[in-house]
């Protein structure tokens, strides 16, 4: 077809959709066009058969989908963390790991993933970056236009979130984040402009928090003057779980579903209010329009042709995490070519080698089937013999929920201890939400929850064993009972904290490695505790015995002393980087730092892998001969791993955020509000953008990353719209680079940072290969926003342009006047 036959073709479906939405919309009364705008459970839509309508499911990502049961029963594919993508500026990447998640959504009868996030990390103590792109505006909005270009080439919806300004995690239900407007414009929204204007995404959530004093789910100037009147945005806008609070407010403010349900400020509130005068009645109708053509595209609205009819060619899920992984290690050091690893023997440590993190916690969190550790990736890819393992320091002396040698099942009853059902647990974490209960079970009848197996220790020593969640427990371990107690709620803000709060020892119990002893845990629910949604959520956690922490260091010590090389791999943990609280520190936990010291003390050829989903200090850095920054790697992170490491791959990613020296240095670090407000006093300079104003030298600047071969940069042509950069594979291997445009103003004008990106590409070639890349320069890159004229606004004058492998490694300058 001829790409003017495909316009037409698809501008008739467009038509044909059209007509679809107004003929259901004309055969519903209010009381059916309110329904449809709440949630019927914690991940859906309500059916209405009498259109043709089928019930709309929507489903957490952004890493993976989950489906809507919160199980590892149900395992799902999990790709690296959104840091890693971004780390990746690969655009063409992510729409790839898009197409894959849209895959995965088919597969579960999801219609809609909760994805991506594209928030700023407008500070590194922001406790949820993980999940979001970067530090940079443009950056972000090109990796989340090619995420929500893949998920939407599936034929599955997104929701671009958190619609806008959720960059921190203090307070967010509540929190007055006060921007002025041009940061709002050119750093906090442009991400969103950009995904809206190139990827036309076919929805958005609004987040919990306030800008400039309204809450975002009745931000009429926002969403209805700005997303839709100003950037044509024509899809779903859905609140965050349990952020919609009015029924009138959310309306007018341009929100079109409250979610999750049954109970939602709509259905039957919102026709009340309709009926009472308060509600225009084309309120709703626009609302409901938004819907149904959102089933339509995704093909649940009948006499709708959906937007994809022919689906892209299967994705092999293990082999895209694998890759992603390895295109997303960022080397940041690498001296004297200790990478890739010399030939001999290689000496691994780090509790994190053994059991890998490789996703942030929260509502990102998934199951995936299977998980590769460093460990495990090492100890396929070297040669039988060569690499031993030591624990070294472990990243968090809690307790987990118990999963290595743990066989597990779950027995529901009534208060007169009937049993309702039963189901497996393939680990500790008992999280059931909304109607996601073993068959038989209802929120209404159930009482208790006994978790019944037995446990094989793999170590000999003092086991701990205790609970995680509100309620009465009675624990026991070898048929005999080692606790019984109530644990209530204590005063967080943050009502999620009831379930992802710490876990608590309750016992200490000797075990035998190999030998089984059964294991139980009987929780009452606490129904006096008014949980923010339907759900059951509590944990039986684990802790193996508790070694010298100077011997375990000690242990490592020794055997990178024997080895060739020493390979550390260091980590935060859940109560560092997870949703719904923010960093206090950038220290890595425990006593990691100090084994990194002594290893490297005892091996001048030691590696650090950093496994963590945004930036921690590194005070050794200076010390090690190399070091990789792994981010949270997906299922398949080890594996990648040891691609990289071995030289069987290069590490393909340059940073998306700075990464300090210390706390101290970081320009911005606020994130905590004052009397309810927080304030974005710092304006357009976030980032790199305060880190050169500032004037202080970060541990590794904003695009940093090594590879294994070498390039040089030979010419550079610039025209308004575009830079042409020529370049060369100096070295003896193949390679990936990513050149980097910035821009820095030579003439006088508004203040503006000292410069910015522009724009990026990725271009690989060979040994001695040269090849060339045109980037456009968009004309935004040239504008501010102005504030008087409520407008964008051409900055005219000169201006450098830069071609860089990072923010500080210019190769070439040209000079452009506008």
């Amino acid at each position: 077809m001829t790409e003017t036959g495909a316009d037409t073709a698809r501008a008739e479906a467009d038509t044909a959709r059209e007509e679809a939405v107004e003929a259901a919309l004309a055969k519903l009364d209010l009381d059916g066009r309110t329904r449809l705008l709440g949630g019927q459970d914690m991940w859906s839509l309500p059916a209405l058969p009498e259109i043709g309508l089928r019930s709309l499911v929507m489903s957490d990502g952004p890493i993976g989908v989950r489906g809507v049961r919160w199980t590892a029963d149900d395992p799902s594919v999990a790709l690296p963390s959104p840091t890693a993508l971004a780390a990746a500026w690969d655009p063409a990447l992510a729409r790839r790991a898009g197409r894959l998640l849209a895959q995965e959504a088919r597969r579960k009868g999801v219609h809609v993933v909760l994805a991506p996030t594209v928030n700023l990390h407008r500070t590194p103590l922001g406790g949820r970056h993980f999940e979001a792109y970067s530090e940079d505006p443009y950056l972000t909005g090109e990796i989340g236009t090619g995420y929500v270009r893949g998920v939407q080439d599936g034929g599955v919806g997104t929701t671009v979130k958190h619609f806008v300004a959720n960059d921190a995690e203090t307070d967010r239900f509540t929190v007055d984040n006060r921007i002025d407007p041009r940061p709002l414009r050119e750093l906090y929204l442009a991400p969103f402009e950009a995904i809206v204007k190139n990827a036309h995404p076919w929805g958005i959530m609004t987040a919990y928090n306030q800008v400039n004093g309204v809450t975002m789910t009745e931000h009429h100037h926002l969403v209805n003057e700005v997303l839709r009147g100003e950037w044509g945005f024509d899809g779903v806008n859905v609140s965050d779980w349990m952020a919609a609070r009015s029924t009138t407010g959310d309306i007018e403010g341009g929100l079109d579903v409250a979610m999750p349900g049954p109970v939602t400020v709509y259905g039957e509130a919102l026709a009340a209010a309709v009926r009472a005068g308060e509600v225009e009645e084309s309120a709703v109708d626009t609302a409901v329009r938004n819907v149904l053509r959102l089933a339509a595209r995704v093909g649940a609205l009948e006499g709708a042709p959906p937007v994809v009819t022919e689906l892209p060619a299967p994705v092999d899920g293990d082999a895209l995490a694998r890759e992603i992984a390895r295109r997303g290690f960022v080397l940041v050091r690498n001296e004297n070519g200790a990478l890739p690893l010399r030939p001999g023997t290689v000496a691994l440590s780090g509790a994190a080698a053994r059991d890998a993190r490789v996703l942030g916690g929260g509502s990102a969190q998934v199951f995936p089937a299977h998980v590769v550790s460093p460990l495990d990736g090492l100890t396929a890819a070297l040669p039988e013999g060569a690499l031993t393992f030591t624990v070294g320091a472990d990243p968090s002396e809690e307790l987990a929920p118990a999963d290595q040698g743990f066989t597990l099942r779950a027995r529901c009853r009534d208060a007169e201890g009937r049993l309702l059902g039963e189901g497996s647990l393939p680990n500790g974490q008992v999280q059931w939400i909304g109607d996601d209960l073993p068959a038989g079970v209802t929120h209404e009848a159930l009482a208790s929850v006994e978790v019944i197996g037995t446990f094989t220790p793999r170590e000999s020593g003092e086991h701990s064993f205790g609970t995680r969640g509100l309620g009465a427990y009675t624990l026991a371990v070898g048929g005999g009972t080692v606790f019984e107690g109530v644990q209530t709620m204590g005063p967080e803000s943050d009502p999620f904290e009831a379930f992802f709060g710490s876990p608590v020892e309750r016992a200490k119990v000797a075990l035998t490695a190999g030998e089984t002893v059964e294991v139980s845990l009987l929780h009452t629910l606490d129904k006096e505790f008014a949980a923010p949604l339907p759900a059951v959520m509590f944990s039986f956690v684990h802790l193996g015995p508790r070694r010298d922490p100077d011997e375990l260091i000690a242990e490592a010590v020794e055997a990178a002393r024997a080895a060739d090389t020493a390979v550390v791999v260091v980590a935060t943990t859940e109560r560092v980087e997870s949703e719904g609280f923010d960093r206090t520190d950038l220290a890595l936990p425990g006593r990691q730092d100090e084994l990194v010291r002594a290893v490297a003390a005892a091996n001048p050829h030691t590696v650090v892998v950093v496994n963590a989903g945004s930036p921690v200090e590194l005070p050794w850095r200076e010390d090690v001969a190399a070091i990789l920054l792994g981010w949270f790697p997906g299922q398949e992170g080890g594996a990648a791993l040891a691609d990289v490491l071995t030289g069987a791959e290069e590490p393909g990613g340059r940073l998306p955020t700075t990464w300090p020296v210390a706390l101290a240095d970081i320009p911005v670090t606020d994130v905590t509000p004052v009397e309810g407000e927080l304030a974005y006093s710092e304006g357009i300079l976030i980032g790199y953008r305060a880190w050169d104003r500032q004037g202080t030298a970060p541990a590794y600047v904003f695009g940093h990353g090594l590879g294994y071969t070498t390039w040089s940069y030979d010419s550079l042509d610039v025209t308004p719209t575009s830079a042409k950069v020529r370049i060369t594979n100096t070295g003896d291997r193949p390679g990936r680079e990513t050149v980097q445009l910035y821009l820095a103003p030579r003439t006088g004008g508004p203040d503006r940072p000292d410069r910015w990106l522009a724009g990026f590409a990725s271009v690989q070639a060979g040994p001695g290969e040269t090849v060339e890349t045109e980037i456009a320069l968009p004309r935004r890159a040239f504008e501010i926003w102005d504030g008087a004229k409520n407008d964008w606004t051409l900055v005219p004058g000169g201006y450098e342009v830069r071609a860089a492998r990072s923010l500080a490694d210019v190769r070439l300058t040209a000079t452009l006047e506008i």
